[in-house]
């Protein structure tokens, strides 16, 4: 159901010619999810496209050098292969 809402906003972008999800629109998919108790509590990852799970270490705010271009700041997450072998995934929410 939430994974709906995230598909439908990215639908949205990739349909205006964006490349990439905004701060902006990543706080109003994560408080969507963060209504349920069993996301607060879960495992935060990244899917390489490779399919590869890595899990995130860090979030960092940086700002580009690139003079005149629109896009002025980025959201980075820092990411690491996890330590314990965490096991299949079994289903989507």
């Amino acid at each position: 159901m939430l994974s709906i809402v995230f598909d439908n906003i990215q639908y949205l972008f990739y349909k205006r010619n964006r490349m990439a999800i905004t701060g902006k629109i990543l706080n109003h998919v994560m408080k969507k999810f963060m209504k349920a108790e069993v996301a607060q509590n879960a495992r935060v990852q990244v899917e390489l496209p490779n399919g590869d799970m890595y899990d995130m270490t860090d979030v960092m705010l940086l700002e580009n050098a690139i003079l005149g271009d629109n896009e002025t700041h980025r959201l980075v997450f820092r990411c690491r292969k996890s330590p314990y072998n965490i096991g299949k995934i079994i289903g989507k929410l």
